[in-house]
């Protein structure tokens, strides 16, 4: 206080006289409040979510707080194809052209949807319900995957066309900005903005799902542990690349295990989903819900353009929503509306329970799709796709028909030592709701993955081979 006065007494912006009697009034002031809170039937009255936070709450997650997430068809499709339109002096460049012509026959339901088509319907929908949209990263404009294009620029003169910008009258505004190579900084700033935003759709996306760490400190001091600290509630969502393809150890994992050791109280959300629709249904949830919570979505890589990750438009309609959990063997595309464990007949009661997430999924549905050129009543496939708050009632319904002795996997491509299994062990030891419960994962290890293509496909294989007992 001393230094600050000085500097004050400088600028002529105070007297000492002025300086001391502000002080006294506020020790004499602290002082009164400190002998009330001394008094005898005080009941101090905790801080409550006021100003742009009235009406949200955080707390536990409930289930009375279930919002509509699907949306017309024939919307959608309208809104497909207005993503594709530019001025008519734009001189698009032309391998984006190939692009524009899928959007445009998934517009017109020639074909499915795929995961960059999903987020756009997303995001769009979202800013013309009056959400504002918000999503930097430090390539999310173009996609580190080359996916989003949410700016075009014109292949001739540089011009900038941004897609989301045009919607329709009186939209939200969608801002996706190229963020810093500061994760910390970048991810403070978002962290920020959410807090002043509660209706909004506020996204902060790592280019690699690693590059998180970076960003830890504002994770664990802030994200995770702020409403339990100085309950401050945010929705900020963290898009996080995921997915073992061989590219090494910096370039794998998003350190789900490290999320996951944080969740507790229901303080965050983390989620893989392993649809476009599901993800569509996740990002608008996250807004149209009022109960507040940080989002962690492990989001993929090789899925963005894989042939069986896409969904019809019918499975984004009034409805339909996210799910926790998608039971049975359902083939991508569906989300498991009306999927069920196979097997009703004793003789084709599954042998086997492989629990699993992502693109692990697929991997193991390729392979395990038949038996003898039959399909594998041998073998249910159950994806979680919330891993926190955990889905509880909704996998022992998955479980419901399957006997109590069937051993149940969990499969996962990280070491063992990482990923969702040291969080599943610790929770459920091992039994799940009564059926012996272990991993198949690869060994422990201090790297994440291993540096050689090679090495990642043996290993690879040597887990799908292990979850199907072929070996």
């Amino acid at each position: 206080r001393d230094a600050y006065l000085a500097h004050l007494l400088k600028l002529n912006g105070v007297t000492r006289e002025e300086a001391d009697r502000i002080a006294q009034e506020r020790y004499q002031q602290l002082e009164a409040d400190f002998k009330y809170a001394q008094e005898k039937g005080f009941d101090p009255k905790p801080q409550t979510l006021a100003g742009a936070w009235q009406g949200y709450r955080g707390g536990p997650e409930p289930q009375d707080d279930q919002p509509q997430t699907g949306v017309d068809p024939q919307r959608l499709s309208e809104l497909l194809l207005a993503l594709t339109m530019t001025p008519t002096d734009f001189h698009l460049h032309p391998k984006l052209a190939r692009t524009v012509e899928r959007r445009r026959q998934m517009a017109s339901g020639q074909l499915p949807l795929d995961w960059s088509a999903a987020e756009a319907l997303a995001l769009a929908t979202l800013a013309l319900e009056g959400h504002p949209v918000r999503l930097t990263g430090q390539d999310s404009v173009r996609g580190t995957f080359s996916q989003r294009h949410a700016v075009l620029h014109d292949a001739e003169n540089g011009r900038r066309f941004e897609v989301f910008q045009h919607l329709g009258h009186g939209q939200a505004p969608v801002e996706v900005v190229n963020g810093p190579l500061c994760e910390t900084g970048d991810l403070g700033f978002q962290y920020g903005y959410s807090l002043d935003y509660p209706e909004a759709l506020v996204m902060w996306e790592a280019q690699y799902g690693d590059f998180a760490n970076a960003a830890q400190v504002v994770i664990d001091q802030f994200l995770v542990s702020a409403e339990d600290k100085w309950r401050r509630l945010s929705g900020l969502v963290l898009l996080l690349p995921h997915g073992y393809e061989g590219s090494g150890p910096e370039h794998s994992s998003a350190r789900l295990e490290r999320f996951l050791a944080l969740a507790a109280e229901h303080n965050i959300q983390i989620a893989v989903p392993s649809t476009p629709a599901q993800y569509f249904h996740l990002l608008r949830r996250q807004v149209k819900r009022r109960w507040r919570k940080p989002l962690v979505v492990m989001t993929p890589k090789s899925l963005l353009r894989h042939p069986q990750a896409v969904s019809a438009l019918e499975d984004f309609s009034p409805g339909s929503g996210f799910q926790r959990i998608i039971p049975g063997s359902a083939m991508p595309g569906d989300r498991g509306q009306s999927s069920e464990v196979r097997g009703q007949d004793k003789k084709d009661q599954p042998e086997r329970v492989l629990l699993t997430s992502g693109k692990m999924y697929y991997e193991l549905l390729a392979a395990g799709g038949a038996k003898n050129g039959r399909e594998r009543p041998d073998v249910a496939l159950i994806r979680v796709e919330q891993l926190y708050p955990r889905p509880e009632k909704e996998l022992r319904a998955a479980l419901a028909d399957i006997p109590d002795g069937t051993p149940v996997y969990w499969v996962q491509e990280e070491p063992e030592n990482m990923g969702a299994w040291p969080y599943w062990r610790q929770t459920y030891g091992e039994r799940l709701f009564g059926r012996p419960l272990a991993r198949i994962a690869r060994p422990e290890s201090a790297s994440p993955a291993t540096g050689s293509s090679s090495a990642h496909k043996r290993e690879q294989q040597l887990l799908v081979d292990r979850a199907l007992g072929h070996s």
